[in-house]
Parts: C-alpha cells; structure tokens; sequence
C-alpha cells in the first residue's frame, strides 16, 4: 500500500532519501522495508517532488518486471508443497511425525509400535 497517508491505492515504487548527498531515489517497489524508504503508488511516484537544492533520481521501471514470472509461481508452488509436507518431529526424541496442523498446534502420529 502506498505510504502517503489516507492513499490507499497498490505501491508499485519505492521513494528512498539519502539525506548525506541531498537526493531521492524512486525506483522499483523494494522487497523488504527500510528506514527512510516509503513505497508510493503510480500517482504519487509521478508527482513526486523533492525540497528545493535536492536531485531526484528516478529509476526507469522495466513493465514485464512487474508481473510475476514464471520461476516466482515455480518457488511459490515448491513453498507450499513444503509446507504441506509431514515433517519429523524431534527425530532424536522419538516423539512422532507430524500429519496435521491447526495455527501453532500439530497433531502428530506416534512412531512407537
């Protein structure tokens, strides 16, 4: 969502402050959050303006860059295949295999005969 307060439209660029060399740099949404970092939609990253004496660098986004590609469905698929797998318990301790889970509680199947 875009930072600017009462917007509530998708975040498509990342606004970045480098107040040492007095510039702003707009560029592709960022993977994770940052200090002095603010995700903007498309309207606010076009009438993006900067304080007087400071340089605006506006990095051009590549358009097929925004659409997931075909190695993020692959990765996302493999996560939740993983994440439906059972999973050993305590392997060490014997406790048993995990064949269910609800929120932060597992059912588990005991590996004693």
């Amino acid at each position: 969502m875009c930072s600017r307060s009462a917007c509530g439209r998708v975040a498509v660029a990342t606004l970045t402050y480098v107040y040492a060399e007095q510039s702003a740099a707009l560029g592709p949404l960022a993977t994770y959050a940052e200090p002095h970092a603010y995700d903007l939609c498309d309207s606010h990253a076009e009438s993006l303006s900067a304080p007087r004496g400071w340089q605006v660098i506006r990095l051009a986004q590549d358009p097929s860059a925004l659409r997931p590609t075909a190695d993020d469905l692959l990765a996302l698929a493999d996560a939740v295949r993983e994440a439906a797998r059972p999973r050993l318990v305590h392997e060490s301790s014997g406790q048993g295999v995990e064949i269910g889970r609800r929120g932060h509680l597992r059912v588990l199947r005991s590996t004693d005969g």
